[in-house]
């Protein structure tokens, strides 16, 4: 998760998330580069005097036509390679339900039979030491990690949104619309989130938590909410 004073992304945890952070660092110097040129333009133009033949050559028109059209092309092809990643859904190991209700979220395992619960913010009062205020819950999303997972996503009230950042997920939950996404651990550890569309005044009192372990502890984990 995020720390105080941080000014980067929090680190990655699926190879979706790895790419955004590339794509991320790569639009910075594209960025840095043009500031670059256009304040070395600038500060040439103020000390220099530029003669009427330079302001008017058809070269520079050209230049800064074609220029500009080609580092919008090394933006879109790599922000296009990974629009097309995210809208992938390969064949999932697991299925989750995520319904969002004012203010909490439901869950579902589809591939289990009875292997469902509610996940309510865990009050401050009550929170365990070490815990984190207001992003902890009663009952964590519990996943396999490294296992491609299908999140189908819907609310039962208003417009919610079901959103891990170190995950690189975030999807709208809509009422009476589902609306799916996919992602894998890449490894274990605790994941926390929020609902990220404005939903009422406890919008802020919505946390998600998912938590990637390994296969054999996962198994455990179903077999014995399953059994309870």
């Amino acid at each position: 998760m995020s720390n105080h004073s941080q000014l980067g992304f929090q680190d990655a945890s699926s190879p979706i998330m790895e790419e955004l952070v590339e794509f991320h660092d790569h639009a910075l110097i594209v960025a840095l580069a043009i500031c670059s040129l256009v304040l070395y333009l600038l500060a040439h133009m103020l000390t220099e005097k530029l003669s009427s033949n330079a302001v008017d050559a058809q070269e520079v028109e050209l230049i800064w036509t074609i220029l500009p059209a080609i580092v919008l092309v090394l933006l879109a092809l790599p922000s296009l390679q990974i629009l097309y990643m995210m809208d992938e859904i390969d064949e999932p190991d697991l299925t989750l339900k995520a319904i969002g209700h004012q203010w909490y979220w439901s869950y579902e395992y589809t591939d289990f039979k009875d292997l469902s619960f509610d996940s309510y913010m865990v009050p401050t009062p009550d929170l365990p030491n070490g815990h984190f205020r207001l992003l902890e819950v009663d009952h964590r999303v519990v996943i396999p990690m490294e296992s491609p997972i299908r999140v189908i996503i819907t609310a039962g009230d208003v417009l919610h949104s079901w959103a891990v950042p170190t995950l690189g997920v975030k999807t709208d939950a809509i009422p009476g619309r589902l609306n799916q996404t996919s992602f894998i651990t890449t490894r274990p550890g605790i994941f926390y989130g929020q609902c990220s569309e404005i939903c009422g005044a406890n919008h802020s009192y919505m946390p998600i938590v998912v938590e990637s372990t390994p296969l054999p502890h996962f198994e455990a984990w179903s077999s014995l909410l399953s059994s309870s």
